[in-house]
């Protein structure tokens, strides 16, 4: 009897590639003849060195990082830095300084509100009349000309928005992105942005990992409350080993970028993303019987909620889907209905199953 296969559409610890999942389990005892786990390893040590250094070079070929952009491990995940961006930008300008945001969705009003702790906050436009399901116009935004940066959260993992453009902004003021449910997933030109930051957990490797990308000219203008240890200048000069990283974290991602690469790198996933996503809009729109509410132009690729039309099937929907092996599909709490996290790990038959059985659901 052949066990039912299981996909896990879970947004966050979210699915990661079986080969890396396997390969970390034939290394967990003893790291390549080292008699050590990474679990072990001195983060110091020139075993976990190696695996530091291969994983930064990877991401920097993987995102074609320019060379005055530093690459940094943190912890703290999404949420965490969200006080450390403020924390290192807000002394660009004389204090009080402005921060400009965008606010789009669940995890950039998160943003703008850890950032009222340290600066003055101009919400330059904001999607809440609209139900966050789209991005607003840039000509309806209303920017400060001398912010110390605009911050954007360009995938909303629990509304499902995905930014199609990369706004225009004064060149003094640098773009802040929030990319932790869409990194690696789409091409990006990293030069357009002055810091990209991201949680690992989404389409990465495990929690407790949060990747920082950020020019160098940004590195000194931490206001004086900034902890050294969250403070990039400090983390860069010690190439994130100033405290203890999270060592296993970085090695499976380290394996993942070793694992994207050998898929064909990020055009290539994009590619893959886009006809995922293609598959499982057109089930979600081919009736009524489901509803999703983000406006086409700004759905995401990666974050598929959705809503039943009558939502007192919706633990029965569940149920099914779990028989399935289709797990995680239930909607953040904030929201309700469903979601459906099709990150670069997910293959298209975990895409085909679910839209096999959206559509058995709904003919039932």
């Amino acid at each position: 009897m052949t066990a039912t296969p299981i996909f896990n559409f879970s947004a966050g610890p979210a699915v990661l590639p079986r080969e890396v999942l396997q390969q970390a389990a034939s290394e967990m005892l003893d790291w390549h003849g080292s008699g050590m786990s990474v679990m072990e390893m001195s983060h110091r040590g020139p075993e976990f060195i190696s695996i530091y250094k291969q994983a930064v070079a990877d991401l920097r070929e993987l995102l074609n990082v320019p060379p005055n952009y530093k690459i940094l491990f943190q912890q703290g995940g999404g949420l965490g830095q969200n006080a450390i961006v403020p924390l290192n930008l807000a002394g660009r300008r004389a204090q009080p300084a402005t921060i400009d945001f965008v606010h789009t969705g669940s995890w950039s009003g998160k943003s703008l509100k850890e950032a009222a702790r340290y600066a003055n906050v101009n919400v330059a436009a904001s999607a809440k009349d609209n139900g966050f399901t789209a991005v607003p116009p840039q000509a309806s935004w209303k920017l400060t000309q001398d912010a110390a940066y605009l911050h954007i959260c360009t995938n909303e993992t629990i509304d499902g928005v995905e930014y199609n453009f990369v706004p225009e902004v004064s060149a003094d003021v640098p773009i802040v992105a929030d990319m932790s449910s869409h990194i690696l997933s789409r091409v990006i030109d990293v030069s357009r942005y002055g810091v990209i930051f991201a949680g690992a957990q989404k389409n990465i490797g495990p929690a407790g990992l949060t990747l920082v990308i950020v020019r160098e000219d940004l590195l000194e203008h931490a206001l004086p409350i900034c902890p050294s240890a969250f403070h990039w200048k400090t983390v860069a000069e010690h190439e994130s080993m100033y405290n203890t990283p999270p060592t296993y974290a970085i090695y499976i991602a380290g394996l993942v970028f070793d694992w994207l690469k050998r898929q064909g790198g990020v055009a290539a996933m994009e590619q893959r993303n886009i006809e995922k996503a293609r598959l499982l809009y057109e089930a979600l729109d081919a009736d009524d019987f489901y509803q999703n509410r983000v406006a086409k132009e700004y759905r995401s690729r990666m974050n598929v909620p959705f809503y039943l039309r009558d939502e007192s099937l919706n633990e029965q929907f569940l149920a099914g889907a779990k028989a399935r092996g289709l797990l995680q599909l239930k909607g953040h709490k904030s929201v309700g209905g469903m979601r459906a996290s099709i990150y670069n790990a997910m293959p298209i038959e975990g895409v085909q199953a679910l839209v096999d059985y959206l559509n058995e659901f709904a003919g039932r």
